[in-house]
């Protein structure tokens, strides 16, 4: 046959494959992609939970103390169970080494601040009032740290 009356026509591509449904692949990555958003926002919950109910213990050993130098001993009672979590030889600790224990590695809050007073002042008849809620506060976000497990 000769050339010119061969019966040729143009090249016709296929249409392009439409977005939807979507690949294998990418139902794969959206899995992938809600497991892991789905587990870390668990692990989030349960670990929010979890400070809450550690508060929540420590509230209730303060409210259930009725003045201020027992207020300060429940305290200092919980920081030391709490800080056997970190550390078990923690609980030898006293005086100043125990002070700086319980400062950690941010600051003197405890050895040079307001949390000087979890010291003695369990022992004093009588410890004033705003002393001891700020001793408090101090002591229930440590509280909340060692049981967390920070240093």
């Amino acid at each position: 046959m000769i050339a010119a009356q061969l019966p040729l026509r143009d090249v016709h591509l296929p249409p392009a494959p439409g977005w939807w449904p979507l690949a294998p692949g990418w139902w794969l990555v959206i899995a992938v992609v809600i497991l892991v958003v789905s587990a870390i926002t668990t692990m989030y919950l349960i670990r929010q939970r979890r400070l809450q109910r550690w508060a929540q213990v420590f509230d209730q050993q303060l409210v259930a103390s009725d003045s201020g130098p027992s207020r300060l001993a429940a305290a200092s009672e919980l920081l030391r169970r709490a800080s056997r979590s970190v550390d078990a030889q923690a609980v030898l600790l006293h005086g100043e080494a125990w002070l700086r224990f319980l400062d950690g590695r941010k600051g003197d809050a405890f050895s040079k601040g307001e949390g000087r007073v979890l010291l003695e002042g369990g022992f004093r008849p009588q410890v004033d009032a705003e002393a001891v809620e700020r001793a408090c506060g101090l002591a229930r976000t440590r509280f909340l740290e060692l049981m967390a497990g920070k240093r």
